[in-house]
């Protein structure tokens, strides 16, 4: 894993200090090693940065930029199944000087052309040049795991792992792209493809970018859809031979992400899908896996006893992280550094806490993200699945009225329940659902903390709703119920956007290797060809990874609710940070930037002092913008 940076300037106008300047930018993601190549060819000027941190063949054959005949490359990521290539590779008269994946890439794309990453298992943002065909070839993994973002105008075109190498280019134009700003408002973070600067573009997970050096044209192509595996036949077979088949699969994918010349470990929540991943590498085990487990007890969010008890029968060598809330405030400072576009998921803190105490250990660590996406795990799946249905027996008028009243009435005003985890956030969106309860819809309310509507009141320049992935039509609904919708969805959008951006900012910030081994492609391709009732199943979620859990754990060990890393921003904003607040959400700065609308700023801040506390959200959403803007645009 590492930093990757670089240009092609058709201008050629950029020095190799600007060059190292923008690779420098990255060294936290890198820090065992740096690299810059500047190459003048015929059209233009190329030059690729690495940052490294060194994984596999710790020598200097691992070292990039790399070259092997006519081609260079930069990638950031692993391969995990290179081993395999290699040997394929050498059967057809292929050598190798090093042990690394990155030179297994270069042969592999000299034997077969940009096809060969259909062969790849891993987690990739790769650029390759190519000097007999002039072009540039760059392509982003099946799920987007690794972040690639581009920027392209007046002749320069430029990549990187984050965005904050493109402000070391002296032509680099910051200029805030308004409907990005609004779709951030919306989603809490920027949709991929869509970036917060004009001009800049993030590459679609599963898609190559192609660049011909001779006629400057460019060329997007998907390799690979998620609908592709969702509107297949669903498999016919019994459920015992299912799960059998699933735990196959989950402990191949899952021991190739152990394959490391450096030490490993595991975060271990105390949850299914952690428990998955550590009880299926650690069985067959004589050595301790390492695992770790943050809690925050000040606030309540502590699992630490459930991992430690599970971690105890599963016999792994683990490591119980207690921070106080102190810490996880002074956190919230960096995060416009560290997440360098805006982004508002608060798990951003507890998560980078983690991984700073796990990088004293480690240097790569397994997080067991997206077993709720593709084996059904979310509670929203569970309200779609009991109440969906019922919603849309409601006459309409009923509805709204319903929607109407609870405008009237704030979450906190309700006994018991304004207690709940994360009630406030929930009633919010339930307004939203009961206006309208279409899939659709459904899916959008609870993604989105403004509607549309409400987002054209909250602007003060002009925009565009931006199409994402909420909007694809490609999933087969004859084969496909409501909850494989909302699944298939969720892997191309909160996936993408949120969790994953989130767990690689939050490792790379401390130079710890994040690995995602439930987004190897085979387990999605499997699983969703499952019937629907062995994911979801009278209420229960994620049934048949419960199933392979409980012979590993007993049931009553992990019969408890799903806790999450919940933080509590309403409390916060109210206690602690309300200074924070004050100051940059302010009539001042709000009216000054131009870009929002002062006047329902204003009232949904006033509103939320005054015990409004639903609207947390929208207030932690705002304060994130605009401590990014304070970081970034002055």
């Amino acid at each position: 894993m590492c930093g990757i940076t670089g240009f092609i300037d058709f201008n050629k106008q950029t020095s190799s200090e600007i060059l190292t300047r923008m690779t420098t930018s990255l060294a936290h993601r890198g820090p065992d090693g740096d690299g810059i190549e500047l190459l003048d060819v015929p059209h233009a000027q190329i030059g690729f940065g690495h940052r490294r941190l060194a994984i596999l063949d710790l020598s200097d054959h691992g070292k990039q930029p790399m070259k092997f005949e006519h081609v260079w490359i930069c990638f950031n990521g692993e391969i995990y199944n290179f081993n395999e290539i290699k040997a394929d590779l050498a059967k057809l008269g292929h050598t190798f000087t090093g042990t690394s994946d990155t030179e297994m890439i270069l042969h592999a794309y000299l034997e077969w052309g940009s096809t060969c990453v259909d062969r790849f298992i891993g987690m990739f943002a790769i650029v390759i040049y190519d000097m007999k065909t002039e072009r540039v070839f760059c392509v982003r993994d099946r799920a987007g795991v690794k972040p690639f973002f581009y920027y392209w105008k007046d002749g320069l075109f430029m990549f990187a792992s984050e965005l904050k190498a493109f402000h070391e280019h002296p032509r680099f134009e910051k200029q805030i792209d308004p409907s990005a700003v609004a779709a951030f408002m919306q989603y809490g973070n920027v949709p991929t493809p869509h970036c917060i600067f004009r001009h800049c573009t993030k590459l679609l997970p599963g898609h190559s970018l192609t660049i011909n050096l001779s006629n400057k044209q460019f060329s997007e192509q998907k390799y690979w859809d998620v609908y592709d595996a969702y509107n297949k036949p669903k498999l016919t077979l019994p459920y015992e031979e299912a799960q059998k088949e699933t735990e196959k699969i989950l402990q191949s994918a899952f021991e190739y992400r152990m394959v490391a010349d450096v030490p490993v470990g595991v975060f271990l929540s105390g949850g299914f899908d952690s428990v998955c991943v550590t009880s299926l590498l650690q069985k067959d085990r004589t050595e301790k896996l390492k695992t770790y487990t943050i809690g925050v007890p000040d606030i309540g969010l502590n699992e630490a006893p459930y991992a430690k008890e599970i971690a105890e029968h599963l016999g792994t060598d683990h490591t119980e992280i207690s921070c106080t809330q102190k810490e996880a405030l002074e956190m919230i400072e960096e995060l416009p550094f560290n997440f360098d576009e805006p982004f508002a998921d608060s798990s951003a803190i507890p998560t980078t806490l983690v991984a700073k105490m796990a990088r004293k250990e480690v240097t790569v660590a397994l997080s067991a993200d997206a077993g709720d996406e593709i084996f059904a795990g979310y509670n929203r799946y569970d309200y779609m699945q009991r109440y969906g249905q019922k919603l849309n027996r409601i006459p309409g008028f009923a509805r709204k009225m319903t929607a109407a009243t609870m405008e009237k009435v704030p979450s906190n005003w309700l006994p018991i329940l304004k207690h709940k985890y994360n009630f406030h956030n929930r009633y919010e969106k339930l307004k939203m659902v009961l206006r309208d309860p279409s899939d659709h819809n459904i899916m959008l309310s609870l993604s989105q903390q403004f509607t549309n509507e409400q987002m054209r009141k909250m602007m003060d320049s002009d925009f565009e709703i931006l199409q994402t992935a909420y909007e694809n039509d490609a999933l087969d609904r004859t084969t496909n119920s409501s909850l494989g919708y909302m699944m298939a969805v969720d892997y191309q959008t909160y996936l993408v956007d949120d969790i994953l951006q989130k767990v690689d900012r939050a490792t790379m910030t401390v130079s710890l290797e994040g690995r995602e081994p439930f987004l190897d492609q085979r387990i999605i391709e499997y699983a969703a060809q499952l019937p629907e009732e062995y994911k979801y199943h009278n209420g229960v979620k994620k049934r048949i990874l419960r199933d392979i859990v409980h012979q590993y754990v007993p049931k009553e060990m992990m019969d408890r609710p799903k806790m999450g890393f919940a933080i509590p921003i309403a409390g916060w904003m109210t206690n602690e940070l309300r200074p924070m607040v004050e100051e940059f959400i302010s009539e001042k700065n709000i009216r000054e930037q131009g870009i929002l609308n002062w006047d329902e700023v204003g009232k949904l801040k006033r509103a939320f002092f005054l015990g409004k506390k639903e609207y947390a959200f929208k207030i932690w959403y705002l304060l994130m913008f605009q401590m990014w803007y304070a970081k970034w645009m002055k």
